[in-house]
């Protein structure tokens, strides 16, 4: 400052709404102090952004030469930091004016409410220079020089200690634009430290479109490509953009680019990574998606701007028309802010649908991130009908690593046939060596196969998809009966005899079971497990029997028996002769435990192994 000369200053003293703001602004207004920078430099880009648009129609501007920039200047020895730019300026009036006063009818109002906590009224943001004031959260005195764009400008100096009044002196040599020096509080000289601005910088203002340097060296390198046309930006500089905003080392899968004026006015890059970090048991994934307002960060990583189950999702959303709390750190939870949610899914949903037209590459996709998608259908009810597009199923009539949409499943189906059937078990091998299938393969209708727990959840949400509701493979009584005589032979008990062993086994077999009777639909297996309630279904009980220690099978499970085959006639025989009663018990609750086997649901493995031992010792002294 040795080349600035000083003349006179003039005492004024601050209006009673500006010291009341002061306090405000200082002791409650931010959470963060690091927010003075963000607002500092925002106030900046604003004089320059200002000077650009006005060069356009004026050709009265002194110091033409300077280059549209932001210096940040800090100095540890005397505990300072300073920020200077080389926009608009300011004349003393304006000083006095956009520092000193509040010229505003409502002014009065507008205090009171923010004195009471009540920072709602997002059309006076900015308008009483709370930016400014940010910077007495750090600094013990700020001192403000400027000189005006005009011709024939004078420089004037504003300095204040926040407290009551402030003083303005006119300065000679002074550069086009505003330099605000702020020397820092006891308990604020960590800003003075280059690496610490640095980091803030980078946070909150590295999108900014002009210049940043901080003790001469440019920070902010990177632009704000989702501001740009999508037209004239290449498939490198978005990749690069993903690595730097992600920090990750690969490309992501797939991105979109919004640019909107209506319904709503915003800019969006988003992007879906290649991988899944929960899946590796990384923890739950927070957020990845930014708002920023004219390129500055406003909420890193928001919980606002999409539902959960998008939290895979990384990019950034930057919208002009954004309501924020007055002091700028979050978006105001309104009806603005739910439309551009809703908006924002739509258009997620609808892009990530396209990309499904490319089936080895949604293949990918869905492997890594179908969890999300299926919690999607649980927990958005608004949005179910279009996730519901998006899930894939293997099936009875597709290879082991082909995947089937709902939608094709319904333009398969066969002649005549009303619902979706599905079956929920651990893995396909299992689900194909059971007995649950055999209807279905005699009848030539596809079942689609779930494996995690979850997916009944989805179903149960989904209830049902182009008026075709889902049905459970393994539920009790589906209209799929197969005609009297066919099954493994044409030896048949009758109705007594099925009455007289099913009521043997339920004794047998107890209160894991609440009924034994005949199958309508069981081919070439002896008995199979089915539910008599569709909302409890095999694989609920899986889910609370792994969620509860010492859960029994209990529940609404048939056991039905097909009196076609040879195993359930000759233990009906056996049962008539009244011999070794032992080895017929045992037989019943092998029979039991196989059917809780192919459900997926038995956890008593030792007691099956030694029962199939006795089982063994008896047939073969039988045979000898």
């Amino acid at each position: 400052m040795s080349n600035i000369e000083q003349h006179k200053p003039e005492k004024l003293e601050f209006q009673a709404e500006v010291s009341q703001m002061l306090d405000i602004v200082i002791n409650s207004l931010y959470t963060e102090r690091d927010i003075f920078v963000r607002e500092l430099i925002s106030n900046a880009s604003d004089a320059l952004e200002k000077l650009r648009l006005i060069s356009l129609t004026e050709d009265n501007i002194i110091q033409k030469e300077l280059p549209l920039e932001i210096n940040i200047e800090t100095d540890d020895n005397n505990k300072t930091f300073i920020i200077s730019d080389t926009g608009i300026g300011m004349s003393r009036e304006e000083l006095i004016s956009n520092l000193g006063t509040i010229a505003h009818s409502g002014s009065r109002e507008f205090i009171k409410g923010l004195a009471e906590g009540e920072q709602n009224n997002t059309q006076l943001i900015g308008q009483f220079g709370v930016g400014f004031y940010a910077a007495f959260m750090a600094g013990a005195k700020v001192t403000v020089q400027s000189l005006s764009y005009r011709e024939g400008s004078l420089g004037w100096e504003w300095s204040s200690e926040g407290v009551g009044s402030y003083t303005v002196t006119e300065v000679d040599g002074l550069q086009r634009g505003t330099r605000i020096i702020v020397t820092l509080k006891e308990d604020a000289h960590e800003y003075a430290d280059s690496e610490k601005v640095k980091r803030i910088v980078q946070q909150y203002s590295n999108f900014i479109p002009f210049d940043i340097k901080i003790n001469g060296e440019k920070i902010n390198t990177v632009q704000a490509i989702w501001s740009r046309n999508k037209n004239e930006v290449s498939d490198e500089e978005y990749n690069e953009f993903y690595k730097y905003f992600t920090n990750s080392y690969s490309d992501p899968m797939f991105r979109l680019h919004i640019s909107s004026d209506a319904p709503l006015q915003l800019n969006a890059l988003l992007y879906i990574p290649a991988d899944n970090p929960e899946l590796y048991g990384m923890g739950h994934l927070e957020p990845g998606v930014s708002i920023y307002s004219r390129k500055v960060l406003i909420d890193q990583k928001s919980t606002d701007i999409f539902p959960e189950y998008f939290r895979f999702i990384k990019g950034v959303v930057d919208s002009e028309d954004l309501p924020l709390n007055i002091s700028r750190e979050t978006a105001q939870n309104s009806i603005l802010v739910k439309k551009m949610r809703k908006y924002l899914t739509k258009r997620v949903l609808t892009f990530i649908e396209k990309q499904s037209e490319d089936k080895e590459k949604y293949g990918i996709f869905w492997s890594k991130f179908s969890r999300f998608i299926k919690e999607g259908c649980v927990n958005d009810p608004e949005s179910r009908e279009s996730l519901a597009k998006l899930l894939r199923f293997n099936s009875s009539k597709k290879d082991n690593e082909e995947l089937i949409s709902l939608e094709e499943y319904v333009a398969e189906m066969k002649e005549g046939q009303t619902d979706i059937y599905y079956i929920n078990c651990p893995s396909r091998e299992l689900i194909e060596s059971g007995p649950y299938l055999e209807i279905f393969r005699e009848k030539d209708i596809e079942v689609l196969y779930l494996h995690e727990p979850v997916d009944d959840f989805v179903i149960s949400a989904l209830y049902e998809y182009r008026q075709k509701k889902f049905v459970s493979a393994d539920q009790a009584d589906l209209d799929l009966f197969i005609s009297e005589g066919s099954g493994e032979g044409s030896e048949v008990l009758n109705q007594d005899e099925i009455f007289s062993l099913a009521a043997l086994m339920k004794e047998i077999i107890g209160d894991s079971i609440s009924e034994v009777r005949e199958s309508k639909r069981l081919l070439g297996s002896p008995a199979m497990l089915v539910n008599s309630d569709q909302t409890y279904t095999t694989a609920m009980q899986r889910v609370l029997k792994a969620a509860e220690s010492g859960f029994s099978n209990a529940g609404s499970k048939i056991l039905e028996i097909n009196p076609r085959h040879q195993v359930i006639i000759k233990l009906a025989k056996f049962k008539e002769s009244g011999s070794d009663l032992d080895f017929l018990r045992s037989c019943i609750e092998q029979i039991a435990d196989n059917a809780f086997l192919s459900a997926g649901l038995t956890d008593r493995g030792g007691l099956m192994i030694e029962r199939i031992y006795k089982i063994m010792n008896r047939a073969l002294d039988s045979n000898g």
